[in-house]
């Protein structure tokens, strides 16, 4: 998605460890209005009548993943990173290491709120080496839910976590992969450095 490149060759700040910083309008400050514009790009792409919920982890995909399921009228769930007192009866759980935080979690989603008659459509922020990712589908398929998508804003092409979902045969659509990140440059998926 050429507006979505454009915004973070703008905007975006690559930091040590290859950490592109986007908060100015994807996960901290959020664009609403441009968010929306993304949605309407995951709808282009996904059969978004057919599905019954997005799906997404704690904490910075559930903007994104908010504006889409209110824009396909279908409930939003996002899965926690620590259980809590007002979680009641099973849960299904999938053990991940968090890239961002660089130690392990546990997402958990309540079972009440996701089951075998679902088609799920996961939505994320970002993407790096898919630890997070791989722990949604791991519950959707916990739940024997139906996968119907996996849609991310922005995929750390490089560190190859959608390339592995790829591969595997998920139906995985990134409206920007980048494939190199340095302070002075961004180079994105079959488009020229910045």
């Amino acid at each position: 998605m050429e507006a979505l490149k454009e915004r973070i060759r703008r905007e975006g700040r690559v930091l040590p460890g290859n950490i592109i910083k986007v908060d100015g309008f994807l996960n901290h400050r959020v664009d609403t209005a441009f968010m929306e514009e993304l949605a309407d790009e995951f709808a282009r792409y996904f059969d978004v009548s057919k599905i019954t919920m997005v799906l997404t982890a704690e904490a910075s995909g559930i903007a994104l993943a908010t504006i889409c399921a209110n824009k396909y009228g279908v409930p939003m769930v996002f899965a926690k990173k620590a259980k809590s007192d007002n979680i009641e009866g099973g849960l299904y759980q999938s053990e991940i290491f968090s890239y961002t935080y660089k130690k392990k979690a546990t997402l958990i989603v309540a079972q009440e709120w996701l089951g075998p008659e679902d088609k799920v459509l996961i939505i994320d922020d970002f993407m790096a080496k898919g630890y997070a990712m791989q722990g949604l589908i791991d519950i959707v398929n916990a739940a024997g839910a139906e996968l119907a998508g996996i849609g991310v804003a922005v995929e750390k092409g490089f560190q190859h976590g959608g390339d592995s979902f790829r591969e595997q045969g998920y139906n995985i659509h990134s409206l920007a992969v980048i494939e190199e990140a340095t302070p002075d440059h961004i180079t994105f998926r079959e488009d020229d450095p910045v």
